[in-house]
């Protein structure tokens, strides 16, 4: 028998974006649905950061066993446990899950509905047995890896990011196929703890980052064993469990033992039946304008559905337009141009606003663009952690861009985020006082470049010393 609920928000997804949605909502007074059909948490929590970033940890432990020796630690082989390494990794996992449980959520106040949903009128959502009239709709669906058509890969054994952490032996040959942030990732992690490894990429491995940043970080993967062939695009998959023949359109066969996809990913559209509440769908989620608000204008997307770019904390800020917008009616817009991101390779990639050529293209003759070494930076000579640049991109002495490759550049490149956002002007950055020593100090030396030339080589400045001087 059908039952029927009426709410002021039904939010469908329970994700990061849907959760601090639904968790934000309820808190400031409103009724909150919540459907999830799948596991509490997303993709994040369950197959994507989470998991990722706790075996990176495991094996950047290895890998620290075999590199002491310029500090005088005796390099040693690691006897790596795969199994209990994967067992770190699901203990992280259950250490967060009660923060994304059904019962918290239920704790708070929100209606959980353990089902998928479905629309089934522009002002109704359909889970299991239970129709949902609600006032607004938040879509935070998510997205999952992407598939493709490769000729043989029906008939052969392969992973994605939401299998890959349910892998207790490991590997001995791992080919990924997909040289994005996920595959080179995995591809350095599985290296680190053992495993042969080969990724394919067809066009540009990291090819959203500054190729000049992303060549740095790849040298280094390359240089721990790490086979990357770019261009590389496959025509054929052939073999059996253990052994995979991985066919490039250039004639060469990659062997492996184990397969993993990481070409991108597709959004999760496909169980809303948009079309019943007049929502028109975009090649790329579902179609938003600038305050997320879709075509039926009572329903919002966020997250990766939205079309955007696909990080956890980008789903995470668009639940705070929401709530400005759905609960206190406040014209509020989303804008991806103070929105980092971060590839946790090692060394890490990091990027905020404009790349240098993005900025090239849009802002022409008025870019200065300043750079400075980690290798100048004397916390990075102690830690031997001197692979690493910063480019900081300046029209008229406010940042529009800064690209970070290097030790902690995900924590470095929080200051530019911070700068961007309140766009600041690059006299912030030279005024603070960062702590000697540290890397932080990389930031405030990239800000002072800006201003070396116009201090230690201006005629002006050197007259008005000496005039100075005379009294």
């Amino acid at each position: 028998m059908t039952r029927r609920i009426k709410t002021d928000l039904c939010v469908i997804g329970g994700g990061s974006g849907g959760l601090s949605v639904a968790a934000g909502a309820v808190q400031m007074g409103a009724d909150v649905v919540l459907l999830e059909g799948h596991k509490m948490g997303g993709d994040c929590l369950n197959y994507g950061c989470v998991p990722s970033k706790a075996l990176i940890a495991a094996a950047k432990h290895a890998h620290a066993m075999t590199t002491g020796g310029p500090f005088g630690i005796k390099p040693v082989t690691p006897k790596v446990d795969f199994a209990a390494a994967k067992s770190h990794v699901a203990s992280v996992i259950k250490g967060i899950e009660p923060h994304d449980s059904v019962e918290r959520f239920e704790g708070l106040g929100v209606k959980v509905i353990s089902e998928y949903g479905a629309f089934i009128s522009p002002t109704e959502v359909q889970a299991g047995d239970t129709v949902i009239q609600a006032r607004r709709f938040v879509v935070a669906t998510g997205s999952s890896p992407m598939v493709p058509p490769i000729p043989g890969l029906d008939k052969v054994p392969y992973f994605t990011n939401e299998s890959i952490f349910d892998l207790t032996d490991l590997p001995e040959h791992l080919i990924i196929i997909g040289g994005g942030p996920i595959g080179i990732e995995l591809a350095q992690a599985h290296c680190r703890l053992g495993a042969k490894v080969t990724v394919l990429e067809g066009m540009m491995a990291l090819g959203k980052d500054d190729p000049e940043m992303a060549a740095i970080a790849l040298e280094k993967i390359r240089g721990e064993g790490v086979e990357i062939f770019e261009g590389a695009m496959v025509d054929e998959i052939r073999g059996k469990a253990g052994a995979i023949a991985v066919h490039a359109r250039d004639g060469t066969i990659h062997k492996g033992t184990h397969l993993l996809l990481a070409v991108g990913r597709r959004t999760n559209t496909e169980k809303l039946n948009l079309s019943a509440a007049g929502i028109e769908p975009s090649r790329t989620g579902i179609k938003v304008d600038d305050q997320l608000k879709s075509t039926n204008k009572r329903v919002y997307a966020i997250g990766d559905v939205a079309g955007g770019l696909h990080f956890t904390h980008v789903a995470n800020y668009h639940a705070g337009v929401i709530i400005r917008s759905a609960l206190f009616g406040l014209p509020s817009k989303a804008s991806n141009a103070h929105i980092p991101w971060v590839t946790y390779t090692d060394p890490e990639l990091a990027q905020v606003g404009l790349t240098e050529a993005k900025a090239r293209e849009i802002h022409g003759q008025r870019l200065e663009v300043v750079r400075f070494d980690y290798a100048e930076n004397d916390r990075a000579r102690a830690e031997l952690a001197t692979t690493g640049l910063i480019k900081v991109m300046i029209v008229k002495g406010r940042p529009v861009g800064a690209s970070i490759v290097g030790a902690q550049a995900g924590e470095l490149i929080q200051l530019w985020a911070l700068v961007i956002a309140n766009k600041l002007k690059i006299g912030a950055v030279a005024a603070m006082v960062s702590p000697y020593p540290t890397l932080g100090e990389i930031n405030k030396r990239a800000a002072g470049q800006y201003y070396s030339p116009r201090l230690f080589k201006s005629n002006f400045v050197k007259r008005l010393v000496r005039i100075v001087q005379r009294f």
